[in-house]
């Protein structure tokens, strides 16, 4: 049996992250590996591989990484920051808040409330349908995402995925949330995260859809396997989800910006006063109902483990409470089967 202090010592921070990154990097066969932790004694990142396969430009340190279902875990932090503010409650329900709207609200989802869709245990079916994807679609330049989102929850709420209580994973519901959200907060689910998560964290990084300018090698492509192998998606409509489905998956930035993110997270789960939320709200953001919390999945030992990918990418964040420590781990490659290990070991103590 292990003795309390080599137990705690296994959960401890990887110190090696230049070493790890580089046995990500060759471990995946991706065109670039990321590995970063943060402790009490500040954040270490390492990055390793070419922004893009075939090209010679250097990832660097600075360079923007895609963040997929990672950016749920934001969205319910925004949550919590409306919710101290009383802007909107845990229990405030879809009727309640969006009921002046001009939606067809399925009786089963009419009284799912923003801890229910957080948590994906709204009922809440788990994307829209084809059709309103393909009709979103776009750049994000070109689309207006706010508007979006209307049309996709129309589209979501008129008929349930599962029965309420049961758990459905939903980046539906996640778009529903963000909806309730902006309506309580009278702004753009963008620009409260800006004002409320993005500023206040020093994320100056943090944006929104697939990193870089089209045809310009100035930042990291996700990858998309083929018959040819890994192929390079240039930032555009194809390179990523709706710019409406920003709450559920479509955040970017350094992973410099990402350690900001989880050491409130960090401090908050070990009952520091991190004057950002209250204890309460860490604690209702990191207590699960089975396996998940709100935007987080949760381990047995109390690890917080989400992951995130456009098929394109691949990041996994860990924040462990035990340890004293967080960190992330990923590639710019979407071939999940083959990187999904790699990623998992990458943060994992030897």
């Amino acid at each position: 049996m292990l003795t309390m202090l080599a137990a705690a010592m296994l959960i401890q921070a990887p110190e090696d992250v230049e070493a790890r990154a580089q046995a990500l990097l060759e471990a995946s066969g991706s065109p670039a590996a990321m590995v970063a932790v943060i402790d009490a004694d500040g954040p270490r990142v390492s990055v390793a591989g070419v922004r893009a396969r075939g090209g010679d430009a250097p990832v660097t340190r600075d360079d923007l990484w895609h963040m997929g279902s990672n950016t749920k875990a934001m969205t319910a932090t925004l949550a919590a920051r409306l919710v101290e503010q009383g802007v909107i409650g845990w229990d405030s329900t879809v009727a309640d808040v969006l009921g002046a709207l001009e939606l067809e609200i399925h009786a089963d989802l009419a009284g799912a409330d923003l801890a229910s869709l957080l948590s994906h245990r709204a009922g809440m079916k788990a994307n829209a349908g084809m059709l309103t994807a393909l009709r979103l679609a776009g750049a994000d330049a070109d689309r207006d995402a706010a508007a979006d989102r209307l049309v996709y929850a129309r589209s979501v709420l008129n008929a349930p995925g599962s029965a309420p209580g049961e758990f459905l994973y939903s980046n539906a519901g996640y778009v529903v949330a963000a909806l309730m959200l902006e309506t309580a907060a009278g702004a753009p689910y963008e620009a409260l995260m800006a004002r409320e998560v993005f500023g206040p964290l020093g994320m100056d990084s943090a944006g929104w859809g697939p990193p870089g300018r089209a045809g310009a090698a100035d930042q990291p492509r996700g990858h998309r396997p083929g018959l040819f192998g890994l192929t390079a998606a240039e930032p555009g409509a194809g390179a990523d989800n709706p710019p409406a489905m920003n709450p559920a998956a479509r955040a970017h930035m350094s992973a410099g910006d990402l350690m900001r993110f989880l050491d409130v997270h960090r401090r908050g789960a070990a009952g520091e006063d991190t004057g950002y939320l209250s204890t309460d709200s860490f604690t209702r953001l990191h207590a699960p109902v089975g396996d998940y919390a709100l935007g987080w999945g949760v381990q047995p030992d109390g690890a917080l483990t989400p992951a995130g990918s456009n098929t394109m990418w691949l990041v996994r964040m860990v924040v462990n409470p035990a340890g004293g420590w967080a960190g992330a781990a990923g590639v710019n490659d979407g071939r999940l089967d083959q990187v999904s290990g790699p990623v998992r070991a990458a943060l994992e103590r030897d």
